[in-house]
């Protein structure tokens, strides 16, 4: 079992309380968890650098 953690805040990501999703600019799958989508926090790829809410 992986084990991620959210991109914006760093959570443990497990179970249904997470998403991913592919980075608008490179592609690299992003994990982010849910109160970080539904606030809108911004994150940053590790890959490319593209930020976004």
């Amino acid at each position: 079992m992986d084990i991620y953690s959210c991109i914006s805040c760093g959570a443990n990501l497990f179970g249904t309380n997470y998403v991913k999703l592919p980075c608008p600019a490179c592609g690299e799958l992003i994990y982010r968890c849910k109160r970080c989508r539904k606030l809108a926090n911004s994150y940053r790829c590790e890959n490319c650098g593209f930020t976004g809410p």
